[in-house]
């Protein structure tokens, strides 16, 4: 373990130390569950963002959306946030530190702690010793907390509020407005990067557990008997380790299936779960994931939602945390828009044509105005609207009409039996849902980039960021800041900028040194700027992992970074 947590100390080290992430806040004290990201970490992420949006944008083609982190009570009412989204915790009652009772359960081999009510929780816990005390706990109170941040909306506190905890819900409230959008079709989605809230109860777990945090997700409405994507050849045979039910059950390690396979043998419920398992896998490879730390794992019957049909967690392997969740892939039928409907009073349906009309047995009512006018007067009409879809009994039908339950009597209507077309129908979406923790997957993409190796009989730190993720993507550096070569490397400097890239020029230090310090920011190339290069116009230009160096006209060398930075280009056959 002392390894892992060295491997840890070196990675938040260097964040702190070369401008990624720091503790928030910092020169007050800072606290737990807060972040700022530097100037390095700030472009680390948003280039992990576009990279995202690639696939879910560009790809996929579902429009992004921005919705306000402060919501309304209602939205959280209906989505059950209100009312079930807590976790169980406790006070210790030596040193008074608030703690999550499945954590400290979990830190004891104790198995799906999570799924424990808090009785058992409580007998679990009893001779168990307190994380941050070491004293043993007994006979603590185990309750739950609600994890969402309050706030009040206008003068007085006349509304109250919610920071959110979590981005769908604005993409679910919106769901009428994205139909119209869409022209009223079936499948579409919409997508939303932002900032969510959860008071945790005690993080400390750095950037894998926050109480501001950025997510980014997709929600994808589907026909609910229609769940075969329609770009699915795309992913068909893409494979992978997944970790089953059936692995998970009998302790098994994971079977490699492609996505094809995984539907027909019934490892994944659906094309649109095994298409975004799939996607999900090629994304995180993408922006530096060790393919080798990166698994599937399908929730177990207990850990899933009542509501959905499958969820799988994409999970990376940690040196410190072990393995950590990063995203859910999760099929959550129509349980959001039902709720949100049922609170809002909105249909939250799509009506859905047809491709042939069909004949459909029909009873119509028909009022009896002669006889119901005299009776209902004023609320006539009313009754006969409510008539249209009630059932008839040999008593008459009722209806209720402004709170008061009617009965009609059967001399007030006809029935007719005929026989109607019927178009289409109306159908509420089931709704796909992948779920990304960014500053989970910033964590992992540095962890998983950090290197040491030796190199002039020292070691050298290097982060080995894939190219489309390293916050410098070239370095220009004058050999001396003097005789002209300054000037060159600086106009070098602009040349590179006008290509769209993010160039740093560095003329402090030893040639050896300014080479370290770039590799240790993860910068893939470098170019030297040298006497010779005002004698002919040649410069060196140096790869990052290999740190071979090869030489080339100025112009040549400004031509081909792009080419290689998107790896279309090779080093070694770039000059």
């Amino acid at each position: 373990m002392a390894e892992y947590e060295d491997t840890y100390e070196k990675v938040m080290e260097l964040a702190r130390r070369r401008g990624f992430v720091w503790p928030s806040s910092e020169i007050y004290g800072s606290v737990a569950g807060f972040i700022d990201y530097g100037p390095l970490g700030a472009m680390l992420k948003r280039r992990i963002e576009n990279i995202w949006r690639n696939f879910y944008v560009v790809q996929e083609g579902y429009y992004e959306i921005e919705c306000p982190t402060v919501g309304i009570e209602p939205i959280y009412v209906a989505s059950g946030h209100v009312g079930g989204f807590s976790d169980k915790m406790f006070q210790c009652p030596h040193c008074q530190e608030f703690l999550r009772a499945d954590h400290v359960a979990e830190a004891f081999g104790i198995p799906h702690a999570g799924t424990m009510s808090k009785e058992e929780l409580h007998d679990v816990l009893l001779d168990k010793e307190c994380p941050a005390c070491n004293k043993v706990l007994g006979d603590v109170e185990v309750f739950d907390f609600n994890l969402m941040f309050t706030t009040s909306i206008g003068p007085g506190g006349q509304r109250k509020g919610y920071l959110r905890p979590e981005t769908a819900q604005g993409m679910f409230v919106d769901f009428p407005r994205l139909l119209r959008f869409y022209r009223d079709h079936l499948p579409f989605g919409a997508v939303q990067i932002g900032k969510s809230y959860r008071n945790e109860i005690s993080p400390r777990q750095g950037m894998i557990r926050l109480r501001e945090f950025t997510q980014a997700e997709a929600e994808i409405f589907v026909h609910p008997e229609e769940k075969d994507h329609p770009q699915f050849f795309r992913y068909a045979d893409y494979s992978m380790p997944l970790c089953g039910i059936a692995q998970q059950e009998k302790d098994e390690p994971a079977v490699v299936r492609t996505m094809r396979q995984a539907v027909d043998e019934g490892i994944i419920a659906n094309e649109y779960v095994a298409y975004y398992v799939a996607m999900t896998h090629d994304i995180l490879t993408t922006v530096g994931f060790n393919p080798e730390k990166i698994r599937f794992r399908q929730h177990m019957p207990d850990e899933r939602a009542h509501y959905a049909t499958d969820c799988w967690d994409a999970e990376a392997f940690s040196d410190r945390f072990g393995w950590v969740e990063i995203v859910g892939i999760a099929d959550r039928t129509n349980y959001d828009l039902k709720a949100h409907a049922a609170v809002s009073g909105q249909k939250n349906t799509v009506f859905v044509q047809y491709p042939e009309p069909k004949k459909v047995h029909h009873k119509a009512i028909v009022p009896n105005y002669g006889k119901m006018g005299p009776v209902f007067r004023g609320k006539a009409k009313a009754v006969a609207e409510a008539m249209a879809s009630a059932e008839p009994t040999e008593e008459g039908i009722r209806v209720t009409v402004d709170g008061e339950e009617i009965l009609v009597a059967p001399e007030m209507y006809t029935v007719k039996d005929e026989m109607v077309d019927v178009f289409g129908e109306d159908v509420m979406p089931h709704v796909i849902e992948p779920s990304y923790g960014i500053d989970r997957i910033c964590y992992m993409v540095l962890e998983h980039a950090y290197s040491e190796d030796v190199a002039d009989g020292e070691t050298r730190t290097v982060m080995r960021f894939k190219n489309g993720v390293a916050p410098v993507q070239v370095a220009v550096l004058p050999l001396m800041a003097r005789d002209g070569m300054d000037e060159i490397a600086r106009k070098l400097v602009l040349d590179l900028q006008a290509e769209g890239l993010q160039t740093e020029y560095d003329d402090a230090g030893a040639i050896g040194r300014r080479y370290r310090r770039q590799d240790e920011v993860g910068t893939p190339f470098c170019i030297t700027v040298d006497y010779d290069t005002k004698e002919d116009g040649t410069v060196t230009l140096r790869d990052r992992d290999s740190m071979q160096q090869i030489r080339g006209k100025m112009e040549d060398v400004v031509a081909k970074i792009p080419l290689l930075l998107k790896g279309k280009l090779t080093f070694e056959n770039a000059l």
